[in-house]
């Protein structure tokens, strides 16, 4: 067997002035330290041949891995994969979108690690020992995949074995227990001929037939007589008693029968015809069915709805949470329910096992379907006491509720820190996306499950999707860490980003997403920022359907400021005056006018002498958020150049905003009643979310509509030589991860960039500034003179 050798170049890759020539080298070629674990490995590379060139790992003959992204490991209570699924597909209505399964398709599989020529360094007269390390990679590499593959359509109905009662609800799609010969499945389609025979009779041909081998049942798809029997069934449908036709459905599952064959068209108008003088076990059972053989059935599902909602009183544990299992799968969320589904989930919240509760916390996230933060709570109250016993897929799902709800549930997330390192190498790569995902979108930094996920994903990033490249890009990039292995964990994203180039016309909100993740960390591929600004995929950004102008702006001026010699394309100066403009004009609304600014600019006027020495605007637009500026002299003194009425001041005149006791227990808390604290002044949009929905993350900016009238900034004074100018953060709990004082990645990048531009950054924590609103006006006025005036800042500019 003939060993491939393929030979890949690293993306150009431009850091800052703070990325070395020497950590360019390591980029590209990789650091000794990495070389030597390489060599460590088994089966690693001891030929030393240079790094960029990859061994593509020996496989069988047709061995192929199965790209299915739907789905993902599930700990030690998982069940047994199947490695020849196919992907699923939504029961409602069409709906795709980033995060909507997609039928499988297959690669050829790639190897984890870079391996030397095995045939070449084993000794030519041991062929025993050659074929016994060929097996070990063959049976150690199976191993690894089969983390990654995974059905789609069992995965999600591993609850359905807790319970007998999910038997008459659910569809089992195993192999028949009793499997019926070959020969008795011929002579079934020989006395079809005639198309002649009872309902019942056609009924226990398509059951019997149900029982025939696999390999056989595939091939009946070929079989006319096999057309024959489907036609006399469509001819004969009105015929069969709704049991029958149950039984017929039930049986096109193993049978395999197409999705949009015209007996399931003639099975589907049947049974919304027969539904309201049907049972709700019946109505279920069915919808399983619908969902096994991948068909969308809309107009089914709302019968079942308004079924169910009439009858909601009737509905026991099982039927709630294969109901809930259905309403997820057909991405479909009957509004009138909503009140009935979070009280009939605190009635049974001590009774569900828990991959019931997972399958609940799913369904709910799949359909879009809302959750008070009261319900919220209470489920992760229970997860946090009982996750060790609980599944990584079923944990998974509730953390996705738990981030499109917007919760932070301290307890949850620590015991999650304790439990799930352990369990990422053997996670699928989707189900590690969506983990780190929470700790991004909740900002919880939590270090050693980060660094579980970057040591764990360099030899999984074959199996991501640009999707889960740029989620893990921006994760990353938005809690600023980088991790102990970060060029090699860097390195293959980025080229797995350049494998993925072709899905970004689809999805254009995954390369904006990965790009300003790296952005954050100082990571600039200058051959992915110039196809990011290129004309023809802006105006993709433009038709689509979430809101990417504020990330264009983000990265275009980014790449502005910190690569200097950056040759590529740039945005158009109309476009960046559009987004200036558009970002302006939130400001003036939302962030100006906030009670902790507001009174940090009064001070400071009345302390420099007047409004001409200070100003509250956006010194960088595209940072989102705004600057205090004041410009001293060499010697200190302060220098007025503000000789226009300030944006703000124009807004605030007459509104009289008051320091209520309440307000201030909101901006020192964080959080009013109704809100968590990482709600609270949320300024931070994550770009290529289940945006408008979903992915259940914070967002950057605000939600800012195009555009929305505005005008420019206007411009202030003249530089004056050698003076000081200061940038002011007035910040709140939302510029850093959840309970500490870490800076978010966004407000990272514009520390930086206001450096670079030759501002002095002067931070006024909110930890300082905010207990300080609720003193006296001269203990607030020496704070501030105390943070304008530092001897040391001065000294530094």
């Amino acid at each position: 067997m003939a060993t491939v050798l393929m030979c890949r170049r690293f993306p150009r890759l431009s850091r800052t002035a703070a990325f070395s020539s020497t950590a360019k080298r390591k980029a590209e070629h990789g650091s000794s330290r990495n070389k030597k674990e390489k060599q460590d490995k088994p089966g690693a590379s001891s030929t030393g041949m240079e790094s960029g060139a990859t061994i593509q790992l020996l496989k069988p003959q047709h061995y192929r891995v199965f790209y299915n992204p739907a789905a993902y490991a599930k700990g030690r209570a998982g069940s047994q994969q199947h490695m020849d699924k196919d992907g699923g597909q939504a029961l409602g209505d069409t709906f795709t979108s980033p995060g909507t399964a997609q039928a499988p398709r297959t690669f050829p599989a790639a190897s984890s690690q870079a391996l030397a020529p095995v045939r070449n360094a084993l000794p030519k007269s041991s062929p025993l020992l050659e074929q016994t390390i060929l097996a070990t990679l063959y049976r150690e590499e199976a191993e690894r995949e089969k983390w990654e593959v995974h059905d789609s359509k069992e995965d999600p109905r591993v609850f359905q074995k807790g319970r007998p009662e999910y038997r008459s609800l659910s569809c089992d799609s195993a192999e028949p227990a009793l499997t019926l010969p070959a020969e008795e499945g011929d002579s079934i389609l020989q006395s079809v001929a005639g198309c002649e025979g009872s309902p019942g009779i056609l009924t226990d041909y398509f059951r019997k037939l149900s029982r025939l081998p696999a390999e056989r049942r595939m091939a009946l798809a070929l079989d006319p007589r096999f057309g024959a029997l489907c036609r006399c069934a469509v001819t004969a449908i009105r015929l069969f008693s709704t049991l029958d036709l149950i039984q017929i459905l039930k049986a096109c599952v193993p049978l395999a029968v197409p999705a949009s064959h015209r007996l399931l068209d003639a099975c589907e108008a049947e049974f919304c015809r027969r539904a309201w003088d049907m049972g709700l076990e019946q109505l279920l059972l069915v919808a399983d069915c619908w969902r096994c053989l991948e068909r969308s059935v809309p107009s089914y599902l709302g019968i079942l709805f308004s079924y169910a909602n009439l009858h909601w009183k009737e509905l026991t544990l099982p039927q709630f949470v294969q109901l809930l299992y259905i309403i997820g799968e057909g991405r479909r969320s009957p509004a009138d329910l909503a009140q009935k589904v979070e009280s009939t989930i605190l009635k049974h919240l001590d009774a569900f096992t828990l991959e019931e509760l997972g399958t609940v916390c799913l369904g709910l996230f799949k359909s879009l379907s809302g959750m008070s933060e009261h319900v919220m709570r209470r489920i992760a109250d229970r997860v946090a006491l009982h996750m060790e016993e609980m599944s990584t897929y079923a944990l998974v799902n509730v953390l996705k509720m738990l981030r499109y709800t917007r919760v932070d549930h301290l307890p949850l997330m620590r015991e999650l820190g304790k439990v799930i390192p352990a369990r990422i190498p053997a996670t699928n790569i989707q189900g590690i996306m969506h983990i780190t995902l929470t700790y991004s979108s909740l900002h919880f930094f939590d270090e050693a499950v980060l660094a579980a996920v970057a040591t764990s994903l360099p030899s999984k990033v074959s199996y991501c999707r640009s999707k889960d490249a740029a989620k893990f890009l921006w994760s990353f990039g938005c809690l600023d860490y980088e991790p102990p292995n970060e060029e090699e964990f860097y390195s293959s994203l980025i080229k797995q980003l350049h494998t993925k180039l072709h899905e970004f016309s689809k999805f254009p909100e995954h390369l904006l997403t990965a790009l300003l993740g790296l952005a954050f960390v100082k990571r600039f591929p200058e051959e992915l920022i110039d196809f990011a600004l290129r004309e023809e995929f802006v105006r993709k950004t433009r038709g689509s359907k979430y809101e990417l102008n504020k990330d264009l702006f983000t990265l275009g001026k980014s790449v502005e400021i910190e690569c200097p010699t950056y040759q590529g394309s740039r945005l158009s100066p109309q476009l960046c005056q559009e987004f200036t403009e558009m970002v302006l004009s939130f400001a003036e609304r939302e962030i100006y006018v906030r009670p902790e600014i507001v009174e940090a600019t009064s001070l400071l006027e009345s302390m420099l002498g007047g409004p001409e020495y200070v100003k509250n605007h956006m010194i960088l637009p595209h940072t989102r958020s705004s600057d205090l500026e004041v410009r001293l002299a060499p010697d200190g003194h302060p220098i007025p150049f503000n000789f226009k009425d300030p944006v703000a001041a124009k807004k605030l005149k007459g509104m009289g905003v008051s320091l209520t006791d309440d307000l201030m227990s909101q901006l020192i808390k964080g959080r009013a009643q109704s809100q968590s604290p990482v709600q609270v002044g949320n300024e931070a949009t994550i770009p290529g979310q289940e945006r408008g929905h979903a992915a259940g993350t914070p967002c950057l900016g605000g939600a800012l509509p195009a555009g929305a009238p505005s005008r420019a900034e206007p411009e202030a004074g003249p530089w004056q030589p050698r003076e000081v100018r200061l940038a002011l953060q007035v910040s709140n709990r939302n510029h850093f991860c959840y309970g500490s004082r870490r800076l978010l990645g966004l407000h990272c990048l514009k520390r930086r960039q206001l450096q670079l531009r030759g501002y002095v950054v002067v931070e006024i924590p909110f930890w300082e500034w905010f207990p300080l609103l609720k003193r006296t006006r001269s203990e607030k006025l020496s704070y501030l003179h105390y943070k304008v005036f530092c001897p040391t800042l001065l000294t530094q500019a």
